[in-house]
C-alpha cells in the first residue's frame, strides 16, 4: 500500500512549492514508510509515499513511460499485472521495472481511460500527461482504496487521505452540514461527500479527468444482480470454490511476509482454511479478544488456528486505552463512528508486528446476505404485502408513533421498529433500520441555526437513489446492492483501510474480488437467504472446509461493548470531553439533548451507546481538525 497526493494550479498564479508538497506526503507517511518520491513542474506537484510489497528494488515512484511524457503514482495491488505485462510487451512497450505500477501506465498509453477495465485488484492512482497537461485519477470498482479531491478557488488537489489536502495552503475547511447530517444517520459519510464542503470522494468504480480546468467524472463499473436459475446447488458450490480459491491464490503474491486476520467467524475462517491449503508454510493468523464474554470470539479463533496449525497471535482490547480515540479521529480525517474501528486498529497494529500483508474476510455478509437484518427485512416485506394500505396509514403508523422505545422491555415487546417499518415502503423501512439518529432525534440534537441551514435536507435521499437504481432486482438483491454502494465502501472498507494503513499494513480482501462478486450476484436469492439462515450456499460450501460449530454458530459481529463502557470505563471520558466542557461543538449540537441521552443511558432506560459514541467521535474529530 501507499499514499498519493498532488496539486495542479490551472490559473498559474503561483508556482509549486516543494516544501508544501513534502508536507503533504509527510502527512501520509504511515501509509508508506519505506520511500518517498516527487514530481514538480512549475504549476504541478505530485507526491508519493511507498509501502514496499512487490518489486522492492525497482518500485520507486513516480514511474515514467519510455519518453518521460507521462508519469504515475499508485496505491494498491494489481493481481493480473503479469498477464497485462505480457500483452503490452507484445505490443512493443518497454519496461524499466517489474512492478504492477508501470503496467498501469502502459495500459493507459494503450487504452486511455478504459485502462481501468483491464485491472483486477484494488487501486487508486494518478497519471499525469506532461505534454497534454491532463490528470487522470481512478479508483477501484469496490472502493477498497480511497481517493479524495478538492477543486475550488483555482486549485485542484488530491490525496489518499484528506489530511494531505489540508496541508496545502489556503484550503477552505467549511463543514458540509448535509454531510454532518449523513454522519448522524449512518455513522459515516457516504460518497461523494466528505465532512468538508469542498473536499469530495471519488466514488468507487469511477475515474476523473482534469483537462483545461474542466473536470469529467465517469462511472466505469457497477455490480449487476442478474439471477441465473439454470444451475443447481452443487453446481453453484463448485463455481464458488473454484473462483474463491483463485481469488485467494492471486492475493498470496508478495515479496514480504503475509498472513491473515482471524476472528473465528465463518468468513475469515474460510479464507484461512483455503490459504492453509495453498501455502507450504503455516499461515500467520491474528485475533482480537475482549474481557466481556458476549463480545469475545477468541476461543473460536483458537479452534480454527489449531485445526489448520497456524502461527497464531492474540491481543485483548483494553477499554482504558482512551488515548487511542484521538489517534482514530486523526487517522480517519472525518467523523467516523463505527466503533469496531477500535479493535480493527489494534488487530492491525498486532498483525503488523508479524507480517506486512494480511488477508481479511470482509465482504462475505454483503455478498451472501449474512446480516440478520436481511431476514428481518424479508419478514417486514411479507407483512407489508399482507396488510391493506389504509390499515398501514390509519392504525399501524399511529401505533408506531405511540409505541415506547425502551430497551429495558423484554425482547418480545420491543416492537417499535417493526411497527414503523411496516408503515413505510421498502426503501424507507430499510433506512429506518439502518439509521441511528432518525429525523426526530436529529432535530433535537442539532442546534436551530444548523437545522435552518439544512433546509429540510433528508439523508434518506442517498438510499432512495441507490434503491431506485436497482429497481429490476428482487427484494433481497436490492438491499444487498444498497449495502454494497454505501455501508460496505464508506464504512467497512474505510474502517479497514484507515486502521491498517495507520499501522503500515496492507490488507487484501479476496471476497471482494470483482469477478467473484459478479458471479455471486447471479446466485438466486433463495440460495443466499433461506428461512432464517443467511449465507445458505456459502455455508454449504464451507462445510467441506470447516467444522459445524464454526459455520453454524450464532453470529457475533466485530463490535465492542459500548453500552457497558459508557457506564463504566468511558464514563469519565464522555463527561469530561462532552458533558462538562465548553466544547466548540456546542455551536452545532444541543448540549441539553446530549445530557438527556446521557441520563437515560446511565439510568438504563435506553441503550444509547452507539449514539453517545457518535457524539464523542464527532467531538474528537472537531478537536483534531477544526478547533485543535
Amino acid at each position: 500500500m501507499c499514499g498519493i497526493c498532488g496539486v495542479i494550479i490551472p490559473n498559474q498564479d503561483r508556482r509549486m512549492d516543494k516544501s508544501v508538497l513534502k508536507r503533504m506526503t509527510d502527512s501520509l507517511k504511515h501509509r508508506g514508510p519505506d520511500d518517498e518520491g516527487f514530481f514538480i513542474n512549475d504549476f504541478v506537484g505530485i507526491g508519493h509515499r511507498r509501502l514496499s510489497i512487490i518489486d522492492l528494488a525497482g518500485g520507486h515512484q513516480p514511474i515514467y513511460n519510455e519518453d518521460k511524457s507521462k508519469l504515475i503514482v499508485f496505491n494498491g495491488e494489481i493481481y493480473n499485472f503479469q498477464e497485462n505485462r505480457e500483452f503490452l510487451l507484445k505490443k512493443g512497450h518497454q519496461f524499466r521495472t517489474s512492478s504492477d505500477t508501470e503496467v498501469i501506465l502502459h495500459l493507459y498509453e494503450e487504452f486511455g481511460t478504459s485502462c481501468v477495465e483491464k485491472l483486477r485488484g484494488m487501486f487508486a492512482f494518478a497519471i499525469y500527461d506532461i505534454k497534454e497537461k491532463t490528470l487522470f485519477l481512478a479508483r477501484d470498482r469496490l472502493g477498497i482504496k480511497p481517493l479524495y479531491y478538492y477543486f475550488y478557488n483555482g486549485k485542484f488537489i488530491f490525496g489518499s487521505e484528506i489530511k494531505a489536502i489540508l496541508e496545502y495552503d489556503d484550503v477552505n475547511i467549511d463543514i458540509d452540514i448535509e454531510a454532518l447530517s449523513d454522519y448522524l444517520s449512518y455513522l459515516y459519510i457516504p460518497a461523494p461527500k466528505s465532512i468538508f464542503k469542498h473536499v469530495k470522494k471519488l466514488a468507487a468504480g469511477h475515474w476523473l479527468l482534469l483537462k483545461n480546468e474542466n473536470l469529467i467524472i465517469q462511472k466505469y463499473w457497477d455490480l449487476q444482480f442478474e439471477t441465473n436459475n439454470s444451475l443447481s446447488e452443487n453446481e453453484w458450490t463448485e463455481k464458488l470454490q473454484s473462483l474463491l480459491e483463485e481469488s485467494i491464490k492471486v492475493r498470496l503474491i508478495s515479496e514480504v511476509p503475509l498472513g491473515a486476520f482471524l476472528s473465528g467467524g465463518l468468513d475469515s475462517s474460510l479464507v484461512v482454511s483455503i490459504m492453509a491449503g495453498l501455502k507450504q508454510e503455516p499461515v500467520i493468523t491474528n485475533s482480537i479478544g475482549f474481557k466481556e464474554k458476549e463480545f469475545n470470539e477468541i476461543d473460536y479463533a483458537r479452534e480454527v488456528s489449531n485445526l489448520f496449525n497456524t502461527e497464531h497471535h492474540e491481543y485483548f482490547v483494553n477499554p482504558l486505552n482512551v488515548e487511542i480515540l484521538d489517534k482514530l479521529a486523526w487517522f480517519y480525517d472525518e467523523p467516523f463512528a463505527d466503533s469496531s474501528a477500535l479493535p480493527t486498529y489494534f488487530v492491525s497494529k498486532m498483525t503488523r508486528e508479524n507480517v506486512k500483508v494480511a488477508l481479511s474476510g470482509d465482504g462475505g455478509d454483503e455478498n451472501f446476505a449474512g446480516y440478520r437484518r436481511y431476514y428481518f427485512d424479508y419478514l417486514e416485506n411479507e407483512l407489508r404485502m399482507k396488510i391493506p394500505s389504509f390499515l398501514k396509514i390509519s392504525i399501524i403508523k399511529l401505533l408506531a408513533l405511540a409505541y415506547p422505545k425502551a430497551d429495558w422491555l423484554p425482547q418480545i415487546f420491543r416492537a417499535k421498529t417493526l411497527l414503523t417499518n411496516i408503515s413505510l415502503d421498502h426503501a424507507e423501512a430499510y433506512f429506518n433500520s439502518m439509521t441511528h439518529f432518525n429525523y426526530n432525534k436529529k432535530s433535537k440534537l442539532l442546534n436551530p441555526d444548523v437545522l435552518y441551514d439544512l433546509n429540510d435536507y433528508d439523508s434518506f435521499l442517498l438510499f432512495r437513489n441507490h434503491f431506485d437504481n436497482s429497481d429490476d432486482c428482487d427484494d433481497l438483491s436490492r438491499i444487498q446492492y444498497l449495502d454494497i454502494k454505501t455501508y460496505l465502501v464508506d464504512d467497512i472498507l474505510t474502517k479497514v483501510d484507515r486502521a491498517s494503513m495507520a499501522n503500515s499494513l496492507e490488507v487484501r480482501v479476496p471476497l471482494l474480488d470483482h469477478k467473484f462478486m459478479e458471479l455471486v450476484a447471479q446466485i438466486p436469492a433463495h440460495f443466499k437467504l433461506r428461512g432464517k439462515t443467511g449465507k445458505y450456499l456459502f455455508k454449504k460450501f464451507a462445510e467441506t472446509k470447516l467444522p459445524h460449530q464454526i459455520i453454524h454458530r450464532k453470529k457475533t459481529g466485530f463490535s465492542i461493548p459500548l453500552d457497558s463502557w459508557f457506564r463504566n470505563e468511558l464514563k469519565f471520558v464522555f463527561e469530561e470531553e462532552v458533558i462538562n466542557t465548553t466544547s466548540p461543538i456546542n455551536n452545532i449540537l444541543n448540549k441539553n439533548y446530549i445530557r438527556e441521552l446521557w441520563r437515560n443511558h446511565q439510568n438504563k432506560m435506553n441503550n444509547y451507546g452507539v449514539q453517545l459514541w457518535t457524539i464523542l467521535m464527532f467531538e474528537k474529530w472537531y478537536q483534531n481538525f477544526i478547533s485543535p
